[in-house]
């Protein structure tokens, strides 16, 4: 059914007796009815495809008729189709079109398959009935929809092709490897897996988990604005795998009418994978926070396009490492969905093509978890929690993913316990541990028993680095004043036990920068001679919140002019940067290397080396720091510029130096 253009109801007044009219008049008066029709044919939207094959794939969409058109007419993305008028999904002025004025143009739009089908309708409004108090995220009022013009077809994806957003996690044995995807309709589903491509001779089951909408928290997430069903959550684990080896697997139906081998049913296409090899001597992991997902379309809040370049340069690591086991870790801030359930299925989707590959470890952020009645809140943390999980309150991120261990907290509400908040693991030669920034971390409570227990029996001799992960920093130069009371309790509690049991590289998010500190102990950068106390010991402190969102408050500026745009850096921020990008980290027995990428060209930008205790690393007995390999790989033309910066990083450090007593190499100290 189409809504009624205002140019289709066409009415003509006709002679009451054609054979009284001259034949000539009859002529044109026939003529010129039929190019009036023609002229005014009614507003219409066509689809093509009308089926699209699986998420990601694109629609053209096409209108004509249009009839004087507006820079403010808009196309709606419903789904499910009965949606009311105010739930879209997404929405596009057609003025994007290049050739919006003519009435008629078309756009391809990629979807994501959120197991209902899409509609499409456009609505013309005008800018008196601008309705300033309903507005996105960055303040621009939402499309209004008191005037339809038409609507299309239903849009749907082919049904039988298999399960979606797949995702690998390690689990606590180094033998195994879990699998998650979503299905429509719940049925139970198999992982098939194997050593070779055309032999997946093992098989899995997996169980199967939902949530509904009476278990969201807020709104909207409990809201039909908000909510639209998840689909059903699976989790596979493939067993018995042989260290270091290429595993090939698909998930999906199987039908036990036949044999095993078969593809009967709906299956995912083959994805690979590296098994964990426990006692290698080489770790590679891509870490990073605050990514979020990119959608083709405006919605009431803001995505992040800048997590597609993430992902693509992250993708071309892994891809370029051949046969070597790696794995991501993304520390909080997932898909910034807030309670808009569909911009879940658009993160999977999105990174489903690295996430199929190699292990995808998360740690909880405020936008997954915090909403007014959850049940950790001190009253010092009144500036600190607030909405920002858009009523999720934990429930999509604990059943979506599974990570290692047990921990979990009650949410005081119907919804299930959040889980997910602190556990631990190792890779190589690395132990790696992620904390809950969100929930209770002070002393006495489970996640401070943990942390501590885990640091204090963590071999050393098999791991001689370890890696703290959490969301909102210890140490960070930016402005984000409301989350000072935290931060003293972090250095408080925490801080402590990072010291004592030596943790050598203390990652967060939350700060949509990158920003390296010195290795650090009460905000006061620690001696490089290993016969001082502390010395090499104190952890390197990093703000790896640069994967996607594009919100961020200045860095601090000077005390005694804080509304004068000087923002000195103090000494011991190292390094800090505003390139969107990620991190790498490579260790050995020997040192740890983390570097710092970023988006706009895929190139390093910041290295910072960690020796292994005892370890020796260019003469030196503590971090070496550089930059330098940047400028090479600029090419010749930019070598004069390299050697300016290294000398003015140089005399910069020199200053540094006479003012810290300390031995740092040159670097680059700031990049905005």
């Amino acid at each position: 059914m189409k809504f009624p253009s205002p140019t289709s109801c066409l009415s003509v007044t006709k002679p009451q007796n054609l054979s009284m009219v001259p034949r000539n008049t009859l002529l044109f008066f026939f003529i010129s009815t039929i190019l009036t029709l023609s002229s005014s044919s009614p507003l219409s939207i066509s689809l093509t495809p009308k089926i699209l094959t699986k998420s990601g794939d694109s629609v053209r969409i096409e209108w004509t008729g249009v009839e004087s058109p507006s820079e403010l007419d808009w196309l709606g993305i419903y789904s499910p189709p009965n949606s009311s008028s105010d739930n879209f999904i997404g929405y596009i002025f057609l003025s994007s079109c290049n050739d919006w004025k003519s009435g008629s143009c078309s756009i391809d739009l990629p979807l994501v398959n959120l197991r209902s089908n899409y509609e499409f309708r456009i609505f013309r409004w005008t800018e008196k009935e601008i309705d300033k108090s309903r507005h996105d995220q960055d303040h621009n009022p939402l499309p209004g929809t008191m005037h339809p013009l038409a609507k299309s077809e239903e849009l749907g994806f082919e049904k039988g092709r298999g399960p979606e957003q797949i995702h690998l996690a390690f689990t606590m044995e180094d033998d195994e490897m879990r699998v998650m995807f979503i299905t429509e309709d719940g049925k139970k589903s198999f992982v098939k897996y194997g050593e070779k491509e055309d032999r997946m001779d093992k098989v899995s089951a997996t169980e199967v988990r939902r949530y509904e909408r009476e278990d969201m928290c807020d709104s909207p997430a409990n809201e039909s604005i908000g909510w639209r069903d998840p689909g059903f959550i699976h989790d596979g684990v493939m067993r018995k795998l042989k260290k270091g080896k290429r595993y090939y697997y698909k998930v999906g139906f199987l039908d036990f009418a036949v044999e095993v081998g078969s593809d009967a049913g709906g299956w995912s296409a083959t994805h690979s994978f590296m098994s964990r090899e426990g006692d290698s001597d080489e770790t590679i992991a891509f870490l990073f926070g605050d990514m979020g997902t990119s959608t083709p379309y405006s919605t009431f809040l803001r995505t992040q396009d800048e997590s597609k370049s993430t992902m693509k340069w992250v993708l071309r690591d892994i891809e370029a490492l051949g046969d070597k086991p790696a794995f991501v870790s993304h520390i909080g801030d997932i898909s910034y969905a807030r309670g808009f359930s569909w911009l879940w299925d658009t993160f999977f989707t999105q990174i489903e093509p690295v996430a199929s590959k190699v292990p995808y470890h998360v740690c909880i952020g405020n936008h997954e978890y915090d909403w007014p009645l959850q049940p950790w809140k001190p009253d010092w943390a009144q500036t600190v929690y607030h909405t920002d999980g858009g009523g999720e309150c934990g429930v999509p991120y604990s059943l979506k993913f599974n990570m290692p261990g047990n921990s979990s907290a009650p949410t005081g509400m119907r919804a299930p316990a959040t889980r997910h908040l602190y556990y631990s693991f190792n890779a190589g030669v690395v132990h790696f541990v992620y904390i809950s920034t969100e929930t209770n971390f002070l002393p006495g409570s489970d996640q401070y028993n943990f942390i501590k227990h885990d640091l204090e029996t963590t071999d050393r001799k098999k791991t001689p680095f370890v890696v703290i992960q959490g969301h909102r920093p210890m140490y960070t130069t930016s402005n984000e004043f409301r989350d000072a009371p935290l931060r003293e309790r972090l250095l408080e509690h925490l801080e402590p036990l990072f010291v004592k049991y030596k943790v050598t590289l203390a990652l967060w998010g939350h700060v949509h920068r990158y920003e390296r500190f010195c290795p650090v102990k009460n905000n006061t950068c620690g001696g490089m001679d290993p016969n001082e106390e502390g010395g090499q010991d104190l952890p390197v402190h990093v703000v790896i919140g640069m994967a996607g969102q594009d919100w961020q408050p200045i860095w601090e500026p000077r005390a005694d002019h804080p509304k004068d745009p000087i923002f000195p850096q103090p000494l011991r921020s190292m390094y800090r940067g505003g390139e969107f990008g990620y991190t790498r980290l490579v260790a050995t027995k020997e040192k740890l290397t983390l570097f710092y990428v970023g988006n706009h060209d895929g190139e390093v930008h910041d290295t910072v080396d960690i020796p292994a205790p005892g370890q020796v690393l260019n003469g030196k007995s503590g971090v070496v720091e550089s930059t330098l390999s940047w400028y090479v790989k600029a090419g010749s033309v930019l070598m004069l510029g390299a050697f300016v910066g290294y000398v003015v990083g140089f005399i910069s450090h020199a200053r540094r130096d006479a003012a810290s007593r300390k031995n740092w190499t040159p670097v680059k100290s700031d990049e905005v």
